[in-house]
């Protein structure tokens, strides 16, 4: 690829978590060991969940780690005031109009209990399609029709071609929601498109939603998301196997900052998620490690 372009893209909805800080580390080392680029995107889509204490968390986490990157708000004022997604919602409206000349998006009243309630694994089961609903009446979410031969593929970082069929994996999925806010999906494809980002990292529970960012990029020529690369890497989980989700426990950054525990756990941990067996004793080692390899 041309200079590798990545971004951090957290989520200010609780306060970061240990597999958040390994892949922030595994991505700020990887874009630095290749000289590349590197955003600070927080994504702040969903402002109801947004709290000052988490906003805040994010940065102080970054600082902790001693991780820099090249664009993105310096803290929390200028997120707010320059960086914040709210700001940018003429932009995913202006996709949302875009993807409605497709002819592919209709609107749905199904609740979660009904699309349940249909026994499909949480998928949705197509209840709306044909029914010809108002998609600006109240309370209705808009869905992108996924019919047919659906499969897309995309270049997963170290194995190369993967394909998934997003109808397969999501059914007809939600771009805008029932508040008429742009769901995760078309706001994630807009801001990478907006950034020229071509190198996405992301956990393995989330490649389902690649498949339908791809989607929409292929039904809207996006052609830089199209030709990006991305690491889907495994996920920590705590001691009875359940994926960490943002809480104030111990596997908190927030935590071990208290706890005056060094970053270089974290360090040590994306080490060994890179394949780097050598004993990593600082953030710029660990980059070393990783040019030499680029260099072999």
């Amino acid at each position: 690829m041309d200079q590798l372009r990545t971004r951090l893209a957290p989520t200010p909805s609780g306060y970061l978590h240990l597999g958040n800080a390994i892949s922030f580390v595994a991505t700020w080392a990887l874009a630095r060991a290749r000289q590349g680029w590197i955003l600070l995107r927080i994504d702040d889509l969903d402002a109801t969940r947004r709290r000052p204490e988490y906003l805040e968390d994010i940065f102080e986490t970054l600082e902790w780690l001693g991780l820099d990157y090249d664009d993105g708000p310096s803290g929390p004022d200028d997120f707010l005031q320059n960086y914040s997604q709210q700001l940018r919602l003429p932009y995913y409206q202006k996709a949302l109009e875009a993807l409605l000349q497709t002819g592919d998006v209709y609107g749905c009243t199904c609740s979660r209990k009904q699309i349940q309630a249909a026994g499909t694994d949480g998928h949705y089961p197509g209840t709306c399609r044909l029914l010809a609903r108002d998609l600006h009446a109240p309370k209705t979410a808009w869905r992108v029709s996924v019919t047919g031969q659906t499969e897309v593929c995309f270049t997963e970082w170290r194995s190369g071609k993967y394909c998934l069929d997003p109808g397969r994996e999501m059914g007809d999925f939600v771009i805008r929601q029932k508040n008429g806010a742009p769901a995760y999906q078309i706001a994630s494809l807009v801001d990478d498109r907006h950034w020229e980002i071509n190198f996405v990292v992301r956990g393995e529970d989330l490649r389902a939603s690649t498949a339908a960012q791809m989607y929409l990029a292929n039904r809207m020529e996006f052609t830089g998301f199209q030709q990006a690369t991305f690491w889907h890497h495994g996920l920590i989980t705590d001691p009875a196997g359940r994926k960490l989700s943002k809480s104030e426990g111990a596997a908190a950054m927030k935590s071990w900052r208290e706890e005056n525990r060094s970053p270089l756990e974290v360090f040590s941990m994306a080490a060994q998620w890179l394949g780097v067996v050598e004993e990593i004793g600082s953030g710029p080692e660990l980059i070393d490690v990783l040019r030499v390899r680029n260099e072999e």
